[in-house]
């Protein structure tokens, strides 16, 4: 059972599943083969909102790290290792159920899943452990010690894991020591053993939840100490003009109104141009080159006297020519795709810009833009403005047009041979992809191919197996290789001229 601090629903689920494993001992009536299932049910629903709330806080804490690194890169480096050591174990549990429940017809079906055969037969031979339940007791252990030497030893999380997964000898009432695989797995119906893999699976969601959200915790307690605050120059530009004053505003990290200096020092002297918590920039940009506006804001707090010091820099730069405008992928815009252009031209607003394009259609504004090219081989984005000084300023940038390059066939994520069950097969949806492809396409295949050593080829319609094809399946034999070609698809929405086929090579 999971350890460390639970919510109630989690502690009464818990509890539930302990009576379940207590009423084992007696005779297993149906109706407690069906309370089983209704308890798989309600953790796997668990498992999934659970899942939904941890993959805010993973995509919580990678914003954080992208927005500040100094603080979170660290923390967000450690929850991504948490995450794939999760993701591998659970993935590995689910195949486990579902090897499980291949035969039976009716998933539902709780109270026919009262035999013990196939993990009697799975995980034990005789007294020893065959190699898949050598195999799963090796995954629990590890996914043990790789998250606990992620979290290091000193971790307050090391010893919950610990327990949570821990596969050390049992003793029983009667002072007997079992070993862990028996004594958790051994002669028990199928919907209970079920029932206590969707339990592990909890756990694993569960301790990442934990994990992530002291991760996030913590560092949010240390930014509310005033020690942590760090001032901030926010300019009105990032370059200047000669001749121009530079504008802005230096102010604290939280914006904070009320909170009033006693005093800022600006570039080593005392500046007094304060306006409701912050200091109001005004002076002379200065010559061509960088400049740097540093110093201290102080405080009064409890009596002291805290000073919190800000520190930037900016760059005054000649009148320019030419506007600056780049591909945000690369130096190729394509056929059928909303291609991000960013157009800028320094010492200019991103709202006084006038920006068109011939060989497509150009949308957006304020320095952001998507070209949708036409049936040419080129675009031209001709960029225009006036300077401050009323100065004309032209420009203009030419981009080659090619078509979306052809995609891979795959299976589960992964290209080209793939080994995997003839159940997995059975399941997983046929995807495409192009992995060495700049831009994120929502790819869905329309159609494709199957061939089976022997059979006849047996066209699909969707991404999923018909019954057809899986009738053909069920033919084949462990080391034959699945040929799924001839994939129609499309890329937002777009065709693709050429999707490559992938095969599948079956393990059993």
């Amino acid at each position: 059972m999971a350890g460390g601090k639970l919510s109630a629903r989690q502690k009464m689920i818990n509890l539930m599943y302990l009576v379940f494993i207590a009423m084992l001992a007696m005779n297993m009536s149906k109706e407690v083969l069906s309370a089983f299932g209704f308890m798989n049910e309600k953790l796997s629903e668990n498992n999934v909102s659970t899942t939904a709330k941890n993959n805010e806080a993973y995509a919580n804490l990678a914003t954080k790290a992208s927005e500040q690194a100094a603080k979170f890169a660290t923390l967000n480096q450690e929850a991504i290792k948490i995450k794939g050591y999760s993701a591998d174990f659970y993935t590995y549990l689910e195949e486990l159920k579902a090897k499980m429940t291949s035969d039976i017809e009716d998933k539902n079906d709780y109270e026919s899943m009262d035999k013990t055969a196939f993990l009697d037969e799975h995980f034990f031979k005789g007294d020893k452990f065959t190699v898949e339940g050598q195999e799963f007791l090796d995954k629990i252990n590890s996914y043990r010690t790789s998250v606990t030497g992620a979290l290091g030893k000193d971790s307050k999380f090391a010893p919950i894991v610990a327990n949570r997964f821990s596969t050390s000898d049992v003793t029983n009432k009667d002072g007997k020591t079992i070993k862990w695989l028996d004594y958790r797995y051994k002669g028990f119906p199928l919907v209970a053993s079920l029932t206590s893999l969707t339990q592990m699976q909890a756990d694993i969601k569960n301790t990442e939840s934990d994990i992530v959200s002291d991760l996030l915790g913590g560092k949010m307690e240390e930014a509310l100490s005033l020690n942590n605050y760090k001032g901030i120059v926010a300019l009105d530009k990032n370059a200047y003009f000669a001749g121009e004053k530079v504008t802005g505003k230096i102010v604290l990290g939280r914006y904070d109104a009320t909170m009033i200096p006693d005093n800022v020092t600006l570039n080593g002297k005392d500046y007094k141009n304060i306006q409701s918590g912050q200091v109001i920039i005004d002076m002379p940009a200065g010559n061509v080159g960088s400049h740097d506006i540093k110093g201290q804001i102080a405080f009064t707090q409890n009596g002291e006297v805290v000073e919190v010091p800000f520190e930037s820099t900016y760059s005054v730069i000649p009148q320019p020519g030419d506007a600056v405008v780049s591909a945000d992928k690369m130096n190729v815009v394509y056929r059928g795709l909303s291609n991000p252009i960013s157009v800028s031209l320094p010492g200019v607003s991103d709202n006084n810009l006038r920006v068109s394009a011939s060989g497509g259609s150009l949308s957006g504004g304020r320095g952001k833009y998507i070209l949708k090219p036409g049936g040419g081989n080129s675009a031209v984005i001709n960029v225009s403005a006036t300077l401050s000084n009323g100065k004309a300023v032209n420009s203009k940038a030419t981009f080659r047009i090619k078509d979306i390059p052809a995609a891979m066939g795959s299976v589960r994520g992964q290209y080209g041979t793939v080994r995997m069950p003839k159940s997995g097969l059975s399941n997983a949806p046929i995807a495409a992809g192009l992995p060495d492809f700049e831009f994120d396409l929502s790819i869905r295949v329309q159609s494709f191919k199957i061939k089976v050593p022997g059979e006849l080829t047996i066209i699909v319609n969707g991404s999923s197996l018909n019954a057809a094809a899986k009738q053909k399946l069920a033919k084949a034999k462990r080391g034959d290789q699945i040929n799924i070609f001839d994939i129609k698809a499309t890329a937002n929405g777009v065709k693709l001229k050429q999707v490559l086929p992938v095969s599948i090579e079956l393990t059993n």
